[in-house]
């Protein structure tokens, strides 16, 4: 009988298109990938793949075998997976990515009661600004927004992320209050840059009824974290688009306070993204369950604008 990862490095293998691709999914060397399959291509007495040094690519044979096994092959993983979680107890690193704003102010504080729950599970999250590559990287899940959901990855959305702006009562006091988007121009803009585009950062506002306007800030301060963002906003220096769970705190104390209460951007969501076609660690899969339940159950979960 096959071992699973001949069979796993196989489909990776095809999915990708190389050893190297697969390797990466699979957090083996591609060499390893390649005997992989050679020994189930041996077992099997047919060859999958046509190799030259430019391209990989399936024989008809291939092409039949990986349609048999395909779907079959990831209940098995799940399967597998499950089991295991069920018949161990979850122990080891947990190497997670956040964003620090969000991560520090919101899934820290669950920390507590998961080591609580799961005293073997040793976490070591990073706290940053990117999204990581969590195969080449070896992370067992990430935090964050705008993934590109490579073949292997899921997401599941924890929270919505709306857009508001802001400003510090210091900063409005003798100031007239805009009436829509288009009058946050007047004000000193405070803005980000995106380190993955290099590009400021603009967002569409819309409001209850639907209507869209775009809410475009002068770059009198451009920073590129959206920490930075918020603080200098408290400082009284400018008006700032941030989102909503960035800046909660300091809206409830007063410490800012929300221009254009009628008008939000919606952002997209925050999501958590693990693995799922290589075989889940119990530790990933308890974290990803209690991070996803903590969720449902706080008001971040449900945030209106």
């Amino acid at each position: 009988m096959e071992t699973l990862a001949n069979l796993e490095s196989f489909v990776r293998a095809a999915e990708g298109g190389s050893f190297a691709e697969a390797g990466r999914r699979l957090g083996l060397t591609a060499a390893a990938v390649s005997r992989n399959v050679a020994m189930l291509e041996r077992n099997l007495g047919v060859r999958l793949f046509q190799r030259s040094t430019r391209k990989l690519a399936l024989t008809e044979a291939g092409e039949r075998f990986l349609v048999s096994i395909h779907g079959n092959l990831d209940a098995l993983q799940s399967a597998i997976a499950e089991a295991a979680a069920q018949s161990s107890e979850p122990a080891g690193v947990l190497k997670v990515s956040m964003p620090p704003t969000f991560g520090i102010a919101h899934v820290l504080p669950l920390l507590p009661a998961f080591m609580a729950k799961y005293p073997r599970i040793r976490p070591e999250w990073h706290f940053e600004n990117r999204p990581v590559d969590l195969i080449a990287e070896n992370y067992d899940a990430a935090i964050g927004g705008g993934f590109d959901l490579a073949p292997g990855l899921v997401s599941r959305t924890l929270a919505p992320v709306y857009g508001v702006a802001v400003a510090s009562p210091a900063y409005m006091s003798g100031r007239s209050l805009p009436t829509d988007p288009s009058g946050l121009a007047a004000y000193n803009g405070i803005v980000v840059r995106s380190p993955h585009s290099g590009r400021i950062r603009h967002w569409m506002l819309r409001n209850a009824n639907g209507v869209e306007m775009a809410g475009v800030l002068t770059e009198n301060i451009v920073v590129n974290d959206p920490a930075a963002m918020r603080e200098a906003a408290r400082l009284g220096l400018g008006v700032s688009l941030i989102a909503l769970f960035d800046v909660l705190p300091d809206l409830e104390r007063g410490d800012l306070i929300r221009l254009l209460p009628d008008w939000y951007a919606d952002v997209g969501a925050i999501s958590l993204y693990y693995a799922s076609r290589t075989l889940i660690s119990a530790k990933t899969r308890v974290f990803v369950d209690f991070i996803v339940s903590s969720f449902k159950t706080e008001r971040l979960g449900h945030l209106s604008p």
